[in-house]
């Protein structure tokens, strides 16, 4: 296994370089200037010239990148045009609120998800399995930031039970949590119903049946067990959408979180900041499915890591 991890390890550079060449990229291909934002709009071409020089904005595109890259591996992810601060530390004040927010909606996905799942298909093709899965569609369907803004309407507006914005205490995360954590749910409803359908029919299932085994544990222990490899592949790869999602999620409900930050640097064009912020959003993402990868041996013991 530890060979399986450093080959997976190793197998992470190229795919860092490739986020950070297109990050690169695309940053720099959407129109506006930093140096003009930073000098004000009444500034004259002199002043934002002098900026540019001082950021190294004038020059070519390949020597900007062959100067991040070698700040990259002294571990200096730059610093930020809009509040002069060390790019490591924006990110690191706003990522607890960001890996708060998506676990607690990973948390909402995995239970509402493989619950509702696991129903539908002890239930196949019932009025329970039509309902769950017509409601799972409108899930998959529904915009993150329409159901935050309704979640807002309902709970805060006309109820007045939770609040509508901020990230102050464990209160602020759950409207936020539920508008990310619904519609991902809706996704693994439908992949567990279909896993849990293909085991469900299969021989040992219904040698346990035969035998007497209690039905909850004909589901739990038999089936489910042998249909989680396809719902913990989703699980990480969800994980890395919802730590996308964030990114509106926390522009609609005010939270000062990773997400948020991005948005504000894409709209200043804080060029080391999106770079740092885009690399280091990829990061986690890789990490977390070579993590997944790992937990199938635990699953199932026949998965072996060569």
């Amino acid at each position: 296994m530890v060979s399986y991890i450093v080959k997976r390890v190793l197998q992470m550079i190229p795919t860092l370089i490739g986020v950070s060449i297109i990050a690169f990229i695309l940053i720099h291909a959407v129109p506006g200037d930093p140096a003009q934002m930073i000098a004000g709009h009444e500034a004259s071409e002199q002043d934002v010239q002098a900026i540019r020089e001082r950021l190294g904005l004038d020059q070519p595109l390949y020597v900007q990148y062959g100067t991040y890259v070698g700040n990259l591996l002294k571990g200096d992810l730059g610093t930020s045009l809009r509040s002069s601060r060390p790019v490591v530390e924006e990110i690191m004040t706003r990522f607890p609120t960001t890996i708060m927010l998506t676990v607690m909606a990973v948390v909402i996905m995995v239970v509402i998800g493989l619950f509702a799942g696991i129903v539908s298909a002890t239930k196949p093709n019932s009025t329970v399995d039509n309902t769950t899965m017509m409601i799972s569609l409108f899930g998959i369907s529904m915009p993150v930031f329409w159901l935050g803004i309704m979640l807002i309407l309902i709970f805060s507006y006309y109820l007045h039970l939770l609040p509508s914005g901020g990230n102050d205490s464990f209160k602020y995360f759950i409207l936020p949590s539920l508008a990310l954590g619904l519609s991902s749910s809706a996704i693994l409803a439908r992949l567990t119903r279909s896993s849990m359908l293909e085991v469900i029919n299969q021989d040992f299932v219904r040698t346990a049946r035969a035998k007497g085994v209690k039905e909850k544990f004909v589901v739990y222990k038999h089936a489910l067990k042998n249909a989680l490899i396809p719902v913990v592949t989703i699980v990480g790869l969800e994980f890395g959408h919802l730590l996308g999602g964030a990114v509106l999620t926390e522009t609609v409900f005010s939270m000062n979180g990773l997400g948020r930050f991005i948005i504000q640097s894409i709209q200043f064009r804080d060029y080391p900041a999106i770079q740092g912020s885009v690399l280091f959003v990829a990061a986690i993402f890789v990490i977390v499915n070579l993590i997944v990868d790992l937990s199938y041996g635990l699953i199932d013991p026949r998965v072996k890591y060569e």
